[in-house]
């Protein structure tokens, strides 16, 4: 496991000594991702959460990288009926069929939403204008749940077809891969706003 600053103020949602749940918050969340395999995987993991805490799916990520091809959203767009059965009995994941069966669901529309717009990056980012939204909340209780972009995304893929993708999801997933930027003014990874 890679090392981390020790002695360090962090997000006060992260909690202590988890170091696999620090890897993420100081490698990954808040972190412009652009890799629509990457994408596909976070919208999938943040659907999956829907109800529980990041954490319970954090400690599955393997299992369902396994489960699920890698997110070869291909390869899932094609998932059939005895293949999510199988994952639901056997996958080291959350066993819930809805979620489980949505992923083929949300990968045949993720296709759609690649061939529409070249990528799923030119689609989510274009919300943003390619460019993180930098919020610096003085602490975690000035975080939102969800905001009017999270309420549009959300609607939007929705009517795509997708499910689990409420605006709280995907306020969550807009964080996850840095189309905002919720560091609280006292992490020592608070962006600097410009």
């Amino acid at each position: 496991m890679p090392h981390f600053p020790e002695n360090q103020t962090r997000c006060a949602w992260l909690p202590e000594n988890r170091a696999d749940y620090t890897a993420y918050h100081d490698t990954e969340w808040g972190i412009a991702v652009h890799d629509d395999r990457r994408l596909f995987e976070m919208l999938i993991l943040e659907g999956a959460q829907a109800g529980l805490s990041w954490y319970t799916i954090l400690k599955r990520r393997d299992g369902y990288r396994k489960a699920f091809k890698n997110f070869d959203v291909t390869r899932c767009a094609k998932l059939t009926d005895e293949e999510l059965e199988h994952i639901l009995a056997t996958g080291d994941i959350i066993r819930n069929r809805l979620k489980v069966f949505s992923v083929r669901k949300n990968a045949v529309a993720f296709l759609d939403i690649q061939k529409e717009f070249g990528s799923f990056d030119a689609y989510i980012w274009a919300y943003v204008d390619g460019k993180p939204q930098i919020n610096l909340p003085e602490t975690i209780k000035h975080v939102p749940a969800q905001t009017p972009l999270s309420d549009s995304i959300s609607k939007d893929l929705k009517k795509r077809g997708m499910s689990f993708v409420g605006s709280t999801i995907i306020y969550a997933y807009m964080q996850a891969v840095g189309l905002v930027n919720d560091h609280t003014q006292d992490c020592f990874l608070a962006p600097v706003k410009s």
